[in-house]
């Protein structure tokens, strides 16, 4: 085995490496055998679990289960593939190395960089320590999510709170999609009319996409849930149910605020895993630095990336990852085989907004927020045809297909934009 410039012999070497065993980990993967069978490949990811976590929303909703959305990572690990139970500690792209936390390290021809995000409770004080009791829940772990439809069903007024940090986050439309849900739960129930909703939001803006966000105020309006624009929550203490948010006013200045509830559904703040952040494949903001349309590393030419980690301006979004995989696919391909890149990445993303039981407003967009449409009705009308695709074909779709090296290719029209 050939030393690497460093003069240390990697102790594992692969044509293909893919850091990430997450969606976009395992679907490139799939991929790339799929079109090319003999291509050597091993994926890197620590975890035995696998989730399919657009359908958390509906777990706190209890529309489906969370076993239905757990799947086992070594049953999903496509033929032919190697997996390397393990978690990276750095990267040496100068040597084409990746170094295990176990001390291993692994040399690649081609590397893809898809570890997901990481989820920093810990930003919010007392947050971890009650964080699936006394009425505090969240939709983003699977550890809480199924607390989240213990709250709803057990709330029977009061104040409910539901918050959205600072972008990007995952998933974007998520921390509103539950507040919706929730909501068309007691109204329901009978209950609506004496509870207190309200969305608190870091940003000014319900949603990032403009033309989707008229449809999402009739929701707001609907259910009378009260927006409460630039407050971050900052603190919790769940024993005594106070939240603490720190509110900008319009002067500029911040100042703390503190809020009593029976339920606090949290959407932790969120950035790129440490040990991407601290590597030399980061951006300024600690995302994985790739050219926006063929997603390939900026300054190293056999490095690619995609998913939730890469610092392009596209939302995080699992309809994200299926667009990219396709374009990381083709163009590692064509970069092994010394052919121009033939796949460009255009933005493509979708939040099905679950704006209530059976109906949802389906948001897709290209960079710069410019909506795409996939089908020819306006999707900015809440939809139960956008609700059987959320609950029935989009789980099969990734399971059946995008998992196994597949896919359903649905083309978008921006053409098909509303007045």
């Amino acid at each position: 085995m050939a030393q690497s410039e460093t003069g240390k012999t990697p102790d594992l070497r692969y044509t293909v490496v893919i850091v990430g065993g997450g969606a976009a980990g395992i679907a490139v993967a799939a991929r790339l055998l799929h079109e090319r069978p003999t291509l050597d490949v091993a994926v890197i990811d620590p975890s035995t679990t696998h989730a399919y976590q657009p359908g958390w929303t509906l777990v706190g909703a209890g529309v489906m289960t969370l076993k239905s959305t757990l799947k086992q990572e070594g049953g999903l690990i496509p033929k032919g593939c190697t997996w390397l139970r393990a978690a990276v500690d750095s990267f040496q792209p100068d040597e084409k190395q990746v170094t295990l936390t176990d001390g291993r390290t692994v040399a690649y021809n081609r590397l893809v960089v898809c570890p997901g995000l990481q989820l920093d409770w810990d930003k919010i004080e007392g947050l971890p320590e009650t964080l699936g009791r006394n009425g505090v829940c969240s939709n983003y772990s699977k550890d809480t999510v199924e607390y989240t439809w213990t709250c709803i069903q057990s709330l029977s007024g009061g104040t409910a709170l539901f918050t959205q940090p600072p972008m990007p986050i995952k998933c974007a439309g998520a921390p509103q999609k539950i507040a919706y849900l929730a909501a068309d739960y007691w109204r329901k129930e009978g209950t609506l009319n004496r509870t207190n909703v309200e969305f608190c939001l870091t940003g000014d803006a319900l949603f990032g996409v403009a033309y989707y966000r008229p449809a999402l105020q009739q929701a707001v309006d609907y259910y009378g849930i009260n927006l409460q624009y630039k407050h971050t929550l900052i603190a919790v203490n769940g024993p005594e149910r106070k939240a603490t948010f720190a509110v900008t006013g319009p002067d500029g200045k911040t100042e703390n605020v503190v809020k009593d509830f029976d339920m606090l559904h949290v959407t932790p703040p969120q950035s790129a895993p440490d040990f991407i952040k601290k590597s030399p494949l980061a951006n300024a903001g600690g995302w994985v630095d790739v050219d926006p349309s063929t997603l390939r590393h900026t300054k190293y030419d056999s490095i690619f990336g995609l998913g939730d980690v890469i610092g392009t301006s596209n939302a995080k979004t699992m309809a994200a990852a299926r667009a990219q995989t396709p374009v990381v696919t083709a163009n590692l391909l064509a970069s092994l085989d010394g052919k121009p890149f033939s796949g460009i990445y255009d933005g493509y993303g979708a939040c099905p907004l679950t704006v209530g039981y059976g109906k949802i407003v389906l948001a897709e967009f290209l960079y710069g927020g410019k909506p795409a449409p996939s089908f020819p009705y306006d999707q900015r009308k809440p939809s139960r045809f956008a609700w059987f695709l959320k609950t029935t074909v989009f789980p099969r779709v990734y399971w059946d297909m995008m998992l196994k090296g597949r896919d359903i290719t649905v083309p978008h029209h921006p053409e098909w934009i509303k007045p």
